[in-house]
């Protein structure tokens, strides 16, 4: 007997069969086998969803978050003179980090909503490609991520407010995290949006709404978890990680030509061609980690300034060595989706969130 067999129009033959065959051996083995069933493809739709939002790309806004508000912590803008670190610093941070994954999960649904035709291409096992989730689900799914991701906020306020409904009740001026988030959130359809712009379809325009939100945003909202953003020291910090965005960004572009040529997408490989645009990103891979020292010395970032000199130029090496990965055969970029030069994008990303977050504690 074949074995029992899904299609989306229902059993099979060979499945009908099956189920008689298992009715026949009695009631309680057919009940046992029908939840089994049941059982698998309830859990069907959830696997597709958290396709759906990514979740590998959850890490490093999580990360950036944390590290932010470990630099605010470290800093000497704690506006807790005693620097403890209470249930309500603990708290805050662990509820503004969720709130930016799910910012995050939103941002990637809505993406590939509008990205449909292109992922048809360029990312043919997309769950919404394979109409594993309907766009209709994908909506739904989206706007809970970003109900998710957005109202909780409100509740990121830093000290004094130590308890929830002082948080809550807090003056306006104070919510600075909620501001950052929804300026995030209006970015997401910046640039996915054809109505909005789809600054997504421009090569200069892409770079900025990814770097600015994912880059400089997000550093400054993790600081508000701890301390105000009314000083230069987040801001500088968030800089650092906006100009390194502003090229690395267009690494994944590389490999995407076709698929986004098709959708009307003209990103830096596309206008520019492959060995121009490796050439044009190339600096951002190397001279925004030497701000750090810059910043150090100045007296801007207060955290350890020999562990961020140290880091800056660490990381302003390997950006140099990433660079000769792109520049020796720029047009290996378009023969592999993971060219190694975006692994050590990814992972000097990593590295510099961590480093940033050591640096305001030791």
């Amino acid at each position: 007997m074949e074995p029992e067999r899904w299609r989306p129009g229902g059993w099979t033959a060979s499945g009908s069969l099956a189920r008689i065959g298992t009715a026949a051996a009695g009631p309680a083995a057919f009940q046992a086998a029908s939840g089994r069933r049941s059982a698998a493809l309830n859990s069907r739709p959830l696997k597709h969803y958290i396709a759906l939002a990514r979740p590998f790309t959850l890490l490093p806004p999580l990360l950036g978050i944390v590290s932010g508000a470990v630099c605010a912590w470290g800093s000497a803008h704690n506006p807790d003179p005693t620097r403890a670190l209470t249930s309500s610093v603990i708290w805050t941070i662990v509820l503004g980090s969720l709130c930016a994954s799910f910012l995050n999960a939103a941002n990637n649904s809505l993406n590939q909503i509008y990205d449909l035709e292109i992922d048809r291409i360029n990312k043919p096992k997309r769950p919404i490609v394979t109409g594993e989730v309907s766009l209709k689900g994908a909506w739904t799914f989206t706007w809970i991520m970003y109900a998710l991701g957005l109202v909780p906020t409100w509740l990121v306020v830093v000290y004094p407010c130590t308890t929830w409904n002082a948080k809550f009740f807090a003056p306006l001026p104070w919510h600075e995290c909620i501001a950052i988030y929804l300026i995030a959130f209006i970015s997401t359809f910046v640039y996915s949006v054809p109505a909005l712009g789809r600054t997504k379809a421009h090569p200069i325009g892409a770079n900025l709404t990814i770097a600015i939100p994912r880059g400089c945003l997000l550093k400054v909202a993790g600081w508000t978890m701890v301390a105000h953003a009314t000083t230069a020291e987040p801001w500088f910090i968030g800089s650092v990680f906006m100009l390194f965005l502003l090229g690395a960004a267009s690494t994944k572009d590389f490999s995407d030509i076709e698929g986004d040529r098709a959708g009307g997408c003209r990103t830096l490989p596309i206008a520019f061609g492959v060995k121009r645009a490796a050439w044009m990103i190339a600096p951002f891979f190397i001279f925004p980690w030497l701000l750090m020292p810059l910043g150090a010395a100045t007296h801007i970032l207060t955290g350890n300034g020999k562990f961020l000199t140290i880091l800056g130029i660490a990381l302003a090496l390997w950006g140099a060595y990433t660079v000769w990965l792109i520049v020796r055969n720029p047009d290996e970029l378009t023969a592999t989706e993971n060219h190694p030069s975006w692994r050590h994008m990814y992972l000097m990303m990593m590295a510099a969130q961590v480093g940033f977050a050591v640096a305001y504690v030791v």
